[in-house]
């Protein structure tokens, strides 16, 4: 299937605007100006195709931030669409992906999930000042430098008293590095953790 631009959007990169892009969008995108990306033809979908596709039709450099949430798990090849990422993002350009976290329950839930995430995934693919445990790069790591590696933890809005128990827990967890890898070293089993938040800038 090919790509289908449903508002201009490969124009609008061509002239030199910084685009802000969303993977995977659905039927709403979580921030209105951004350029929507769905495999599926929805009313907030800009570019529809396979998002790595969808990619590949935009110039080098044309984005200033590119986000998806609840989207890469999806992925087979993650590594490879974040390579075209790093393509179209500009030098100090941003990424943001937000993933469930491997100990949360639901994930296992849904048969289209194909990726784990952990603290750690994305170092073995990008530069990583920020853990303190070392990981190797089995390739070249792409031109992007982890900046934040958040963990979440919440609740479905069906259970509210659990969402608001679980606020002090992340505010915890996240309090410094040490905690995150604690956390996911020695705790995660016992109190699982929903989602990850990775920030990773363009070199």
């Amino acid at each position: 299937m090919g790509v289908v631009d449903k508002t201009g959007v490969r124009a609008l990169a061509d002239k030199g605007e910084p685009l802000v892009l969303e993977l995977g969008c659905g039927d709403r995108k979580r921030a209105p100006q951004s350029i929507g990306i769905d495999v599926r033809d929805l009313p907030g979908v800009d570019l529809v195709g396979n998002a790595e596709d969808a990619l590949r039709t935009l110039p080098d450099g044309c984005a200033r931030l590119v986000t998806s949430s609840h989207f890469m798990e999806h992925v087979g090849d993650a590594r490879c669409l974040l390579a075209e990422m790093a393509r179209v993002v500009r030098p100090g350009g941003r990424v943001e992906i937000t993933v469930p976290h491997f100990s949360n329950p639901y994930f296992y839930s849904d048969p289209t999930h194909e990726r784990f995430y952990g603290l750690y995934t994305l170092s073995y693919w990008v530069h990583d000042p920020l853990l303190r445990r070392t990981v190797p790069h089995y390739e070249a790591p792409l031109p992007f430098t982890l900046r934040a590696a958040d963990l979440g933890f919440r609740s479905p809005k069906a259970f509210p008293i659990r969402r608001r128990l679980k606020r002090p827990v992340q505010w915890l967890v996240n309090a410094t590095r040490g905690t995150r890898e604690f956390y996911e070293e020695n705790l995660c089993w016992l109190l699982p953790c929903y989602e990850i938040h990775f920030v990773l800038e363009r070199d």
